[in-house]
């Protein structure tokens, strides 16, 4: 070939990806632009500025016999984070294949990042680093100012005379304005509230997050803002007791607040919030599960509260969260083809689901199972322990028998009387990071304690793709694993596939130290220490996993997204213009407020639904044809006799897979890891510290890389905490 040709070949890739980062730094600009101009609004939203004179002017410009006054609303609030999520979906699409990460230089950057992310609490709100203190502060902030803001400019209009003319006193009007202010900076927080448990969300990973790691976000700002609406109510009903109006508690009005749906909006709410609580939440998880579901409720009757029109303010994170809560129920309705499991001794079973290879997901991602046979209602989530990279025809889970519906799977599957050929399942997901960057470290170590070891299998995996087949160096790795007994050991067997690698851990810098805590020695018995496989016959319904959307899933969300508000704008556009404004005239004092909020939810819900029912039906027909080849294909295997297949999978895995997690293994008997001594005695320059186990464990490490004693720590903020 012609040395020029081959360079001028050898650089377009580098030429288009530099095009392509310029594209994605061009949108993330746009993004910041215009999160900050929806945030600005939220902190100007209570000034005099903007309710005297820049409201009146937006709505002087934008009212229509289309949209009447909802227009400004939802122009200022709405459409900004639709686009965001639209925008997001494009920009996540256009860097899903870009693998510059992998080449990405150790910089300045990422030590300044590093530092960002240093754990800086550790207990009472939870491992949280500096960086998301910062934004909750700043989060705090916004609702300080909102509300001194709201009763510095409605006090100045309470006089004596003003309450005199009402009937009251001067502190009796306060409390009134300070109940809806109360109210007021409650629907901030109500604003924010979905974003953080919209799994499938393209919002949150432009912010470099997950739906797993935000989930203490949302129990944040669910607790401020159950004590903000409770103080809402409660400081009504003495403003109603006190100036003889009890009657209000019982009043609906037809084009005004509507008390008696904000008292049942804040009862679903308390019984959301009671369940909460840790201590309940353990004991009776099911009671906190089932509790949750009254989100909707709520919801419903919050919008009859206060309007349509005004919760469209509330309306954007709500949307996305009622599109992804949709496809995950279209994705929960197919059966899944489980082709085999692998039990192990110490109680932990290994499901292994046949997958389309155009399903890419990346390590740490997780899956939310559902098993008809055991509780048709319960959904559990599982860290997906497999490679897409180096198993794309496979998805794997881990799954320790420690909760009554765990024992149950492992009984069902572990009784030798047990006769289990098939195993109805569904799932959702799966979800996890767009991407990972754990190349950028020198020493990747990973802390984990019992089952807290099947997040990093899959990093194991990947990082054994990335070692074997793109020849990528990789960092070296330190795996500290803390088990109570010896039988647990037999979770290190699952580090490998059972095929697939068969230079093992030859080119990967491995080092495993496996700490059994309530054992003294090795105990050996006569029952059967190695794993065992029980394969299944699937139904010729049960489908591979596949993507929801297709392998353009991101591109298809924000189509959905984007024409399902679009139907919806015109819905409610040909509603208002022929039916509404010839009763109201945009008086906004004739119409119903709860009919015109009855047809815009059933609209909402309507065209969300018809959207993505027709974006996820298409995807499905058209991966039906690789579907039919993975059935084809696993109908030619010689499932006529799987005794023959678990011999072989059983002798494969006693060979060079177990050896090689065997000679990288140091075990430790009757003592628990220091981890301190083993965190602290690294001098490597970059050390990304990973830690998944016990709450005690999780916190111990936190603190070590908080303190500040080696700077060369550097805790990843990935939560395995569903």
């Amino acid at each position: 070939m012609d040395p020029m040709v081959a360079e001028r070949s050898s650089s377009a890739p580098s030429s288009r990806g530099g095009i392509m980062d310029t594209i994605r730094a061009v949108m993330m600009a746009v993004v910041i632009v215009v999160v900050s101009g929806w945030l600005f609004m939220w902190v100007m939203t209570p000034t005099r500025v903007y309710g005297q004179i820049w409201l009146p002017k937006i709505r002087a410009d934008t009212i229509s016999t289309f949209f009447g006054t909802q227009g400004a609303t939802i122009l200022l609030y709405t459409f900004p984070m639709l686009f965001i999520a639209v925008l997001g979906s494009l920009y996540i699409h256009l860097g899903k294949n870009n693998f510059s990460d992998i080449a990405e230089s150790k910089g300045n950057k990422h030590k300044l990042a590093g530092i960002w992310r240093r754990p800086l609490i550790v207990k009472g709100l939870g491992i949280v680093s500096r960086i998301e203190l910062a934004f909750f502060a700043m989060f705090i902030a916004l609702l300080v100012w909102s509300f001194s803001t709201y009763l510095r400019v409605s006090f100045a209009k309470i006089t004596p005379l003003s309450a005199a003319a009402n009937g009251e006193q001067v502190w009796e009007s306060k409390l009134d304005s300070a109940a809806l202010r109360l109210g007021l900076v409650g629907n901030i927080c109500l604003a924010f509230l979905f974003f953080p448990v919209t799994r499938g969300s393209s919002v949150l990973p432009l912010f470099g997050l997950t739906s797993e790691a935000s989930v203490k976000y949302h129990i944040w700002i669910g607790h401020i803002a159950m004590t903000l609406f409770t103080a809402h109510g409660v400081c009504y009903i003495i403003y109603w007791a006190v100036t003889h109006q009890i009657s209000q508690m019982v009043k609906w009005d037809k084009t005004g607040v509507s008390n008696v749906a904000g008292e049942i909006a804040l009862l679903a709410g308390l019984a959301m919030w009671v369940t909460t609580f840790p201590r309940i939440r353990r004991k009776m998880f099911e009671l906190f599960f089932y509790t949750h579901h009254l989100y909707i409720v709520f919801i419903i009757f919050f919008v009859f509260h206060v309007g349509i029109a005004y919760s469209c303010m509330m309306l954007p994170g709500f949307y996305l969260f009622l599109v992804d809560r949709f496809l995950r129920f279209l994705q929960s309705r197919r059966g899944i083809r489980l082709v085999s499991a692998r039990v192990l001794p110490c109680e932990a079973v290994e499901l292994n689901f046949s997958k389309s290879r155009g399903l890419s997901y990346t390590p740490t991602s997780i899956m939310f199972m559902n098993v008809p046979g055991i509780s048709k209602m319960q959904w559990h989530p599982f860290t997906i322990s497999s490679s897409s990279n180096l198993e794309p025809e496979k998805l794997s889970v881990i799954i320790k028998s420690e909760g009554s519906w765990s024992k149950k799977l492992y009984q069902m599957l572990s009784s030798p009387n047990s006769s289990v050929d098939h195993l109805d399942v569904s799932i959702e997901g799966p979800y996890g990071p767009v991407s990972t960057d754990f190349l950028r470290h020198e020493t990747i170590m990973m802390v984990s304690g019992g089952s807290g070891i099947t997040p990093f299998i899959s990093i194991i995996r990947d990082l054994i793709f990335l070692t074997e087949t793109l020849k990528c160096k990789t960092p070296q790795i330190l795996l500290i694993a803390a088990f109570k007994n010896s039988s647990d050991l037999t979770l290190l067997d699952l580090l490998l596939p059972i095929s697939g690698t068969p230079n093992g851990f030859s080119n990967l810098n491995l080092q495993i130290q496996a700490y059994v805590t309530r054992e003294k020695e090795p105990i050996t018995d006569n029952r059967k220490t190695h794993p065992t496989t029980v394969w299944f016959k699937p139904k010729s319904s049960n489908a591979p996993i596949s993507p929801i959307l297709g392998t353009n899933s991101w591109l298809w969300l924000g189509a959905i997204i984007s024409s399902s508000f679009v139907m919806f704008l015109l819905f409610l556009g040909i509603l208002t213009r022929y039916y509404i404004y010839p009763i109201d005239h945009n008086t906004n004092r004739i119409y119903s407020y709860s009919r015109k909020a009855a047809l815009s939810m059933f609209f909402i819900c309507i065209c969300i639904a018809t959207t993505a029912s027709a974006a996820f039906y298409w995807n499905k027909k058209k991966g039906s044809m690789e579907i039919n080849q993975i059935k084809n294909m696993e109908g030619a295997s010689p499932t006529a006799s799987p005794g023959s297949w678990i011999y072989n999978a059983d002798r494969e895995l006693e060979s060079l897979p177990q050896q090689s997690v065997v000679q990288s293994t140091n075990l430790h008997y009757g003592e628990r890891p220091d981890l301190k001594r083993i965190l602290l005695e690294r001098k490597e320059s970059s050390i990304g510290v990973l830690v998944c186990g016990p709450k005690k464990m999780r916190h111990e490490v936190a603190s070590i890389c908080a303190s500040g004693l080696a700077e060369n720590l550097h805790f990843e903020s990935i939560s395995f905490s569903w």
